[in-house]
């Protein structure tokens, strides 16, 4: 090989080896050891919520009032007998109340991270469907988690959760039975 060859194809080699590039299979965002723990950390990450929530209200209202006038008439000539005339009016009110409502929700839902804040905390959103006997329940779930109220095994309690909001609903025989008729709800309107 003659001297202008071998420079010739080094320098072919040079220009060639410029050209191609390698891509790493290591990216930092996405990595994760396989002895780091697998708490939800990122956009997509699933995390388990339980959700126990309890809610109790009571309101009570007692209202009497109570109203009465009386007139009176008496009159008396020379010692005869008198005659006298008398008219009462009278008006009560007398009213209680008392409303109580209580509910309890036990449930457990995976949901995934949809955001994370620019302080760390994990936006989470999901939905969970039940179809049992053609009852059908849908569990909704939002809200915003502190990565330190996740525990070892990727589950938090629904009580930590900030800007929760839960639906739970029915649909079904069971739930049609259980709302009150078109004609209950009118007289309701009614006030009867």
């Amino acid at each position: 090989m003659t001297k202008p060859r071998i420079v010739m194809t080094g320098m072919l080699v040079c220009l060639l080896a410029g050209t191609c590039l390698a891509d790493s299979l290591y990216d930092e965002k996405t990595f994760r050891a396989y002895t780091a723990d697998n708490r939800a950390r990122l956009p997509g990450d699933l995390l388990t919520v339980v959700v126990l929530e309890t809610s109790s209200a009571t309101t009570s209202t007692d209202t009497s009032a109570d109203r009465t006038n009386d007139l009176g008439i008496k009159l008396g000539i020379d010692g005869k007998a008198s005659q006298g005339g008398s008219l009462q009016t009278g008006n009560g009110y007398d009213a209680r109340g008392r409303a109580q409502r209580s509910g309890r929700l036990l449930a457990q839902i995976t949901v995934a991270v949809t955001a994370v804040r620019p302080n760390g905390d994990l936006q989470v959103n999901g939905r969970q469907v039940l179809d049992i006997n053609d009852e059908k329940q849908e569990i909704f779930l939002t809200g915003v988690v502190r990565p330190a109220d996740i525990d070892d095994r990727n589950v938090v309690q629904s009580s930590r959760l900030s800007e929760a909001s839960i639906r739970y609903a029915g649909e079904g025989e069971l739930a049609n039975r259980a709302r009150p008729s078109w004609w209950n709800r009118l007289l309701g309107l009614l006030g009867w």
